[in-house]
């Protein structure tokens, strides 16, 4: 008897344990997201008198695969970006933007921590500074190692990354890459208050004997009373960018209120200052940040553009709301340099439309971009899009 409640004891166990044991999971998952864009009358610059524009139809085809255990998760995406007729249709070799775009590993160390090894995004806060860069076609990932600790509302990420696919040195530093990264990105969530540190070490090397680094670090915060939400962001940037350009003191500093005034409608008022080059410094820089969402939809600033000029000053309104199932988005900005002395250098109104359907969405927008009275160039400065989102959920 006792042989046989003993027996019964260890199965009886041997099951609850089985049964607390996660079983692996494995999810395949896919994206389709064409993107017709209206191009050449004031996108990311000024267009010249006679300059003509054209529709371009850019395309992202990803497919990603998740694996899930107790102890680890593990994730791969591919994915291919192409452009409407940029490979001949016989053609025996791609476009060469087939690519693997994330591939990681996430161990479980603990209950409360990770570590995150390979290819993969760092998104953290507004994406101010560091971001996923959804909106293009391509995104951003970084090569990169992150211990996560997560535990009663506090969370703490540090990160590095060491760029060196072969034995030269990694010199696209044109482009904003590194050689090296170190960050340590500190949280913690209070109820309704939301505050972040991030201390980001970015070490570029455009020649063998020239290394540069560059201290980015501030505070993001974001607070909602009632029917009112706040957002702050306050970084600063010492040290020197690429080929030994120095850096003192540069800043960004930003502040956003929205209120939501019905249930389906919120107004919206923001202003962003971004220090610009001095006799002493260079500008400050976003470096790695979502900067298509900030500053103005049309790109003028800050995407692949204007990274040491005279900074901005980024005055804006907007309003969101829906009608008849479609949310609706318009927003205005006033922009004006920060250390040039221009007070003028143009304002934009940039107009959203989307709505999702069974299995599918479709996001829409016009942009018009007014220039300031000495400027030169094309009476109307616009762009335009539409973009078909589709994912799939396979397995």
């Amino acid at each position: 008897m006792k042989f046989t409640k003993s027996l019964l004891a260890a199965t009886f166990a041997f099951t609850a344990i089985a049964n607390a044991q996660e079983t692996p999971s494995f999810s395949l998952e896919g994206e389709f997201r064409p993107r017709t864009e209206w191009f050449g009358h004031g996108q990311s610059k000024t267009a010249a008198n006679g300059t003509e524009g054209y529709v371009s139809t850019s395309v992202r085809a990803a497919l990603n695969a998740t694996y899930k255990t107790e102890s680890y998760t593990t994730y791969l995406g591919i994915q291919e970006v192409f452009k409407f007729g940029d490979r001949p249709q016989i053609s025996a070799t791609g476009n060469g933007n087939f690519r693997v775009q994330e591939a990681w590993a996430d161990i479980k160390l603990s209950k409360t921590s990770t570590f995150k090894i390979g290819r993969q995004p760092l998104s953290y806060d507004d994406q101010r500074i560091l971001g996923g860069l959804g909106w293009a076609q391509q995104a951003r990932t970084h090569d990169a190692g992150v211990f996560k600790y997560s535990n009663d509302g506090y969370s703490l990420n540090i990160g590095g990354a060491l760029n060196t696919p072969n034995s030269s040195i990694y010199d696209t530093a044109a482009l904003f890459s590194y050689r090296e990264m170190a960050f340590v990105h500190a949280n913690k969530k209070y109820n309704d208050f939301n505050l972040s540190a991030l201390i980001l070490a970015n070490t570029y090397q455009a020649t063998t004997e020239n290394k540069s680094t560059l201290l980015t670090a501030g505070l993001h915060a974001d607070y909602k009373i009632d029917i009112v939400t706040l957002k702050a962001n306050a970084y600063i940037q010492d040290g020197q960018r690429v080929g030994d350009v120095n850096v003192k003191g540069a800043y960004l500093a930003s502040l956003d209120a929205s209120i939501k005034a019905t249930d389906i409608t919120s107004i919206s008022a923001g202003a962003e200052i971004i220090s610009g080059k001095k006799d002493d410094s260079a500008a400050f820089f976003p470096l790695y940040g979502t900067n298509h969402a900030f500053n103005g939809l049309m790109d003028r600033f800050y995407v692949g553009n204007h990274a040491n000029a005279g900074g901005l000053v980024d005055l804006n309104l907007g309003i969101a709301t829906k009608i008849k199932g479609y949310a609706v988005k318009l927003k205005g900005h006033h922009f004006s340099e920060q250390s040039q002395g221009k007070d003028n250098l143009g304002s934009e109104l940039d107009l959203v439309v989307a709505k999702k359907f069974k299995g599918y969405s479709l996001v829409g927008g016009y942009s018009q971009f007014f220039e300031p009275s000495e400027v030169t160039g094309k009476d109307t400065q616009n762009w335009a899009w539409l973009m078909l989102v589709i994912k799939p959920k396979f397995l």
